[in-house]
């Protein structure tokens, strides 16, 4: 695809970690750097989606601070062995007019992971709560969601930061990384879910170091590492961790966008 001369911003995956993208974008906005493409993965794509859409830095937070948010993510072991998003649909439907890619303000993509074909997909069209929800399922906690007949899943699966399919049409990527490498202790692997979450972050970093060559701007939030990723009630830090980390980084981000007559 031609380059169209616009900012693009890649936003990860990382569960409650991803409210820093927030954080992110506050700060770009307070520096006159407003992205013309998204992507996001997982908690990315939520963000991703909201910001498309129009939603205000303090309209997100609203959001975020309604226990109806943690309610979506609430892990519950039912019956099925897993948990629905269903919950996660409802309220995007509440702040989004459109069920649909064409009714938000920016081009957006959104990444699943198709396990019937075991590959990785890349959806900037049709119906986009299903897409939204099923790029949160994570495996083996939440429900796979089924889009014209085939099984999808989150999309961190095969790519956390969603950053090559904006470096074919933008010429400045930021890339956000809610998801830094680190290690654990024994206490936090008990239990299945423990485990599988642990199993999910090591495949998510180790896809998205693939990712980093697109970015122009990597930024690493690294201080969500001691957050659980739905450990949503800490959503103030987190915000702050995204903001502080990307204020680090400003003065390189504007240079840059400057000399490239981006900004």
């Amino acid at each position: 695809m031609e380059k169209t001369g616009k900012i693009g911003l890649a936003l990860s995956g990382g569960g409650a970690r991803g409210i820093a993208h927030i954080g992110v974008i506050k700060a770009l906005q307070e520096h006159g750097i407003e992205a013309d493409v998204v992507s996001g993965t997982s908690a990315g794509s939520i963000i991703a989606t909201w910001y498309a859409a129009g939603l205000s830095v303090d309209q997100m937070l609203e959001i975020v601070a309604d226990s109806s948010l943690y309610k979506a993510f609430k892990i519950v072991v039912p019956n099925t062995g897993l948990t629905s998003l269903i919950y996660l649909k409802e309220r995007l439907a509440k702040v989004i007019e459109t069920d649909d890619f064409a009714g938000l303000k920016k081009p957006t993509f959104i990444t699943v992971s198709n396990l019937n074909k075991g590959r990785l997909e890349i959806k900037n069209s049709g119906p986009l709560f299903d897409v939204v929800m099923a790029s949160c399922s994570i495996p083996l906690i939440f429900k796979p969601v089924e889009i014209t007949g085939e099984t999808l899943v989150d999309g961190g699966l095969f790519c956390n930061l969603p950053a090559e399919p904006l470096s074919e049409i933008a010429d400045y990527v930021i890339g956000i990384d809610v998801m830094p490498a680190m290690e654990v202790q024994n206490k936090s692997l008990k239990g299945w879910l423990g485990i599988a979450i642990r199993c999910f972050e090591l495949s998510v970093h180790a896809n998205s170091i693939s990712q980093t060559k697109f970015c122009d701007e990597l930024i690493k939030v690294e201080g969500v590492v001691k957050y659980h990723p739905f450990q949503f009630n800490k959503y103030q830090e987190i915000t702050q961790l995204g903001y502080d980390a990307t204020i680090k980084r400003i003065d390189q981000i504007k240079a840059d966008l400057k000399e490239r007559n981006l900004l």
